[in-house]
């Protein structure tokens, strides 16, 4: 660890540098769960802190519809040893921060609103709305197979992603209408890193006659309550949003060709491009939404309770039910080059072991740049947004982050008898 570079500075005492308000945590009993379990989960997001590879991480857990967990750890702007120490505000539960790829979910939510309202169909061909989109033989691509990467457009028709390019959008749509897609697109699987989300958006944008943004509010964000839960941050929100960093050694070959692959651009690039103006300030559907843990596990509560929070219809239930439905059985996907299951916008769990722990087949979330998960587990009633601002490949980033999913998954144990909407 100490050979380890770019690492940021951890203090002996994590109280220090913990926030959270008791109060507005429900006893978790409440909830179904021991206080043991909370002190072991949150013992597991301090080890992953005290890796050095963090900045900072929020922590949201819902269990029975109750708060049980929303904490924060660490700082809005990591330092590392030996650097100046130019803003020392703590992260706290409050401070939004970059969803990346776990903007997927919630911008597939939009197009699935869509559908609810009779403007689309999922099983609709892509070119039925964007006609210059059935160029090189993409005319009989739907919106299902998009939204489940199977559309053979993972990555930009760009031999280098510039940065800026990302931040135009009529560039952006240009590039995807022309492409050609890749071999067994419709049934081969290919994770599309940012690629679906514009033609999504695009989507959205031309059925509802309205901005994505101006969508992303009306239809999730304020019956939600969300303060954030945007795509980037409005210029008087970004003093106090959490900033990212690349820790650890830098990639070397052959895990900076397949994260360039996968990422369209150098993995050390990502980060500090999240923090630029250019991409606060604009729409990049499955890359930039900000929001705090607490509002991403609102969200999923939303889902798990049949799209109603708080006596509000904002989903019809059976909306939700066809986001979640499994696309197909699990395959090696060609982009990533492990196996994973998608529905029409998820990542779906798996069992004995998947991405949110164990035996959580009927979870389904989504993942963001490394190490940010989101997600609902129905069978153990939680919904949960674990956030960090730390971008690592180090060989000790991925242990730490599973032994978290883990510790959430065994000490919430799975509900007895039929779960009860909230």
């Amino acid at each position: 660890m100490a050979r380890c570079r770019n690492l940021v500075e951890v203090p002996q005492d994590l109280a220090a540098v913990t926030t959270y308000d008791p109060h507005e945590e429900c006893s978790p009993r409440d909830a179904e769960l021991s206080p043991l379990a909370v002190r072991k989960i949150w013992s597991a997001v301090e080890g992953m802190y005290r890796s050095g590879l963090h900045p900072g991480i929020q922590l949201a857990i819902r269990r029975r519809g109750q708060l049980v967990m929303n904490r924060a750890i660490g700082h809005l702007r990591g330092r590392a040893a030996g650097e100046d120490a130019t803003d020392g505000r703590l992260l706290t539960p409050q401070a939004p921060v970059c969803l990346f790829s776990a903007s997927k979910a919630i911008t597939a939510m939009l197009a699935h609103k869509m559908v609810e309202q009779g403007k689309l169909r999922l099983d609709d061909r892509i070119a039925d709305y964007i006609p210059e989109y059935a160029a090189q033989g993409k005319g009989q691509t739907t919106l299902r197979q998009l939204l489940a990467h199977r559309a053979g457009i993972p990555s930009l028709p760009v031999r280098d992603v510039d940065p800026a390019l990302l931040t135009d959008w009529d560039t952006v749509i240009r590039l995807l209408c022309a492409s050609k897609p890749g071999s067994g697109h419709g049934q081969q699987q290919s994770y599309h890193a940012v690629t679906g989300g514009y033609i999504t958006g695009e989507l959205v944008r031309r059925v509802s006659g309205k901005p994505l943004a101006q969508v992303l509010r009306g239809t999730l964000a304020d019956p939600l309550g969300c303060q954030h839960f945007s795509y980037g941050l409005a210029p008087d929100a970004q003093a106090d949003m959490a900033h990212n960093r690349s820790t650890g050694p830098k990639l070397v070959f052959p895990l900076n060709l397949v994260a360039k692959r996968a990422l369209g651009m150098p993995f050390e690039e990502v980060a500090p491009l999240s923090d630029e103006e250019v991409f606060l300030s604009s729409v990049i559907p499955a890359a930039n939404i900000h929001s705090t843990a607490e509002e991403s596990s609102r969200f999923y509560q939303m889902l798990l309770d049949g799209g109603r929070w708080n006596g509000t219809q904002v989903l019809q239930p059976q909306t939700v039910a066809e986001a979640v439905k499994p696309a197909g059985k699990i395959q090696i996907d060609r982009t990533l080059l492990v196996p994973v299951r998608f529905s029409a916008g998820f990542v779906l769990g798996e069992s004995p072991f998947g991405l949110y722990g164990t035996r959580c087949a009927r979870a389904y979330g989504h993942l963001g740049f490394i190490n940010i998960v989101c997600w609902a587990d129905p069978d153990r009633d939680i919904s949960v947004a674990l956030l960090n601002t730390g971008k690592s490949m180090a060989a000790e980033s991925l242990p730490h982050l599973g032994r978290v999913l883990w510790s959430i998954s065994h000490h919430c144990k799975p509900v007895k008898g039929e779960r009860r909407v909230h």
